[in-house]
């Protein structure tokens, strides 16, 4: 019984490591919340090729100036976005390598030739 109660407490994690993994599933979870939405997935796509302003997005998305800042906003507020101000153009760029590497999976994924179908 003894051994058989060892072997259990050594494979349990220990409670610091189930409240870390926790963090890092929430973690993971509110970046996923963020990309969500297919106007911030394309925002986030044409970000990939580098710099732009909100009114080249406007373009490329074909949305309307309001929308597009609203998904901007949001994508700032979850850090997914640096913004930088140029006179009255606001640029915007990816925030980290991290967001580029999400989005070329998602991209390998949903976005290749079938080649089985």
């Amino acid at each position: 019984m003894r051994v058989a109660t060892a072997v259990a407490e050594r494979d349990e994690p220990a409670a610091s490591e189930l409240d870390a993994l926790a963090a890092k599933a929430r973690e993971a979870s509110d970046f996923l919340k963020a990309l969500a939405h297919q106007s911030r997935l394309m925002i986030l796509r044409f970000l990939c090729e580098g710099e732009k302003s909100v009114t080249e997005l406007e373009h490329l998305l074909a949305l309307r100036q309001p929308t597009v800042s609203q998904q901007l906003a949001r994508l700032r507020t979850d850090g997914l976005v640096n913004a930088r101000r140029d006179g009255k153009t606001i640029y915007y760029s990816l925030a980290s390598e991290d967001v580029r590497i999400i989005l070329d999976a998602v991209e390998r994924v949903f976005c290749r030739e079938r080649l089985n179908g």
